[in-house]
């Protein structure tokens, strides 16, 4: 699978995240302070990874800040991205699942590398849910 992996700032939990992403044969590719001159502006990174994901050009994306909202809102921003701030496992095998989410936001300062371990697994054993009443949820919100 095709990750975009953002962050406003370089930090230990991204080094773990793109070890974890890239140990189970992920292909990533880094955005903001990740890449070398990279735009490490917080919208920017959101709004970087948002658009990967919309355009195809990966299948889903990974993006962090200080708390998590900055990058969740400019990714949010994108036409066809819904981003998730999990905090934990359930939320985030809950977004994918029930909200069809594509883009994972994680907080720097409140995730530890072993959190992210949990996180990351439960995001990626979500499959969305066929169930039509979700289904008719995420249509709604796919025009807005």
């Amino acid at each position: 699978m095709r990750i975009a992996l953002g962050s406003d700032m370089a930090a230990g939990l991204l080094e773990a995240v793109e070890h974890w992403l890239r140990e189970r044969g992920h292909e990533v590719r880094r955005f903001g302070a990740l890449e070398p001159e990279g735009d490490d502006a917080w919208p920017s990174v959101g709004r970087s990874v948002g658009v990967a994901v919309a355009a195809g050009d990966a299948d889903c994306g990974v993006v962090c800040c200080w708390t998590g909202t900055g990058v969740s809102i400019a990714a949010n921003k994108v036409e066809g991205v819904r981003a998730a701030l999990c905090g934990d496992a359930t939320t985030a095998g809950g977004a994918r699942e029930w909200n069809d989410a594509n883009v994972l936001c994680l907080s720097i300062r409140s995730t530890t590398p072993a959190l992210a371990e949990e996180i990351l697994a439960a995001w990626f054993a979500g499959t969305p849910t066929h169930d039509p009443v979700y289904a008719k949820m995420i249509d709604s919100i796919r025009s807005t």
